[in-house]
């Protein structure tokens, strides 16, 4: 690339950077890396020399066009490149390893899927979520409540806001069933006015059913799904069924539906409004969603920066360690997203 065009391409990616963008993406938007970046600009002129000597491995010209043509002969056009190097080795030729066959055919174009079979795919990855403020992004789950009888359980459906850790909604049935989850969403849907609100959930029968799947789209919401088998695609629902699970107060069964609702009904107006959540510094997700919480922080922040001035001998360099507003939280963030946020917290 040309010195000019490189001034222009630093130009552009420090514009979208002074607007807020992060140095990162807006290199990526132009197909370069951070490094390249700070190199073009400390000096855009390309001063590589370029390959000294021509590697005395390399295949020649002659010998790449002779593996295309034995590959595409009629003898060897339905053979897989590991079935050609064997019988040619068997007949006292020796052309290339087999890895450099499929390097040289796919330099060529001709190394396509022909099978019957599905082609490989790329893992899936559920997207990048993030919400800074409440009723942007929904994760939901449904969790199995022991009953008195071994072998049968209730079933509870609960919904939680990512951003605030409030719990939106919640049901108790018994059983799976997409009718009660459209039923649930219906009533969240009502009270709360949604709208373009990303929903997300595991690969669940009720979650994937294609009913009930339209049937949110249609009402103007987003579908994210995890991983099969992949827990941490989930994490803000499961943490809250650990919570719920494991809390002093939690029967351990329950002998009937309505036995359940009662104490879910309890322990969702206790969560929601006396639980300090430490994942959004220690305060209730009633104050989060009603933003209280800065204003928490801020007492909390005098009390510590007054406690600092007064036993400076405790606190000789950076003084004492502020609370900090959490604006926007993540559900699956990419691996750039991670070290963006690892950097920050460092």
């Amino acid at each position: 690339m040309e010195p000019e065009k490189r001034v222009l391409v630093c130009e552009l990616v420090e514009e979208a950077w002074e607007a807020g963008a992060r140095l990162a993406k807006a290199c990526g938007v132009v197909g370069i890396h951070v490094k390249t970046f700070w190199r073009w600009k400390r000096d855009p002129e390309d001063r590589r020399r370029g390959c000294r000597k021509k590697n005395p491995r390399a295949l020649t010209e002659e010998e790449r066009v002779e593996i295309v043509r034995v590959c595409c002969s009629e003898r060897y056009k339905d053979c897989a490149p590991a079935e050609i190097v064997a019988r040619l080795q068997e007949e006292g030729v020796y052309l290339a390893s087999v890895r450099t066959f499929y390097r040289v055919l796919k330099e060529a174009g001709k190394l396509h899927h022909r099978g019957n079979t599905r082609p490989a795919r790329k893992p899936y990855t559920p997207p990048e979520l993030q919400a800074d403020g409440p009723d942007q992004v929904y994760s939901w789950d449904i969790t199995w409540l022991p009953s008195t009888v071994r072998g049968l359980f209730w079933f509870c459906y609960v919904v939680i806001d990512v951003w605030s850790r409030e719990i939106v909604g919640w049901a108790i049935h018994e059983e799976e069933s997409e009718t009660h989850a459209q039923a649930l969403f219906a009533r969240i849907k009502r009270e709360r006015n949604l709208k373009g609100t990303w929903v997300h959930s595991d690969n669940g029968h009720p979650m994937r059913g294609a009913t009930f799947s339209v049937w949110l789209q249609n009402l103007g919401m987003f579908l994210s799904y995890s991983r099969p088998t992949v827990k941490n695609d989930n994490p803000y629902i499961e943490s809250f069924f650990k919570t719920l699970k494991y809390h002093a107060a939690y029967p351990g069964r329950f002998g009937s539906v309505e036995e359940a609702r009662e104490w879910m009904g309890g322990f969702i107006d206790w969560y929601n409004t006396v639980h300090r959540h430490s994942g959004i510094g220690f305060v209730t997700p009633e104050q989060r969603r009603r933003g209280e919480d800065k204003i928490l922080f801020e007492k909390r922040n005098q009390t510590l920066r007054e406690a600092g001035e007064r036993l400076k001998h405790r606190f000789p360099k950076t003084g004492p360690k502020l609370w900090e507003y959490k604006r926007v939280v993540y559900l699956n963030p990419s691996q750039e997203t991670r070290n963006y946020l690892w950097r920050r917290a460092s």
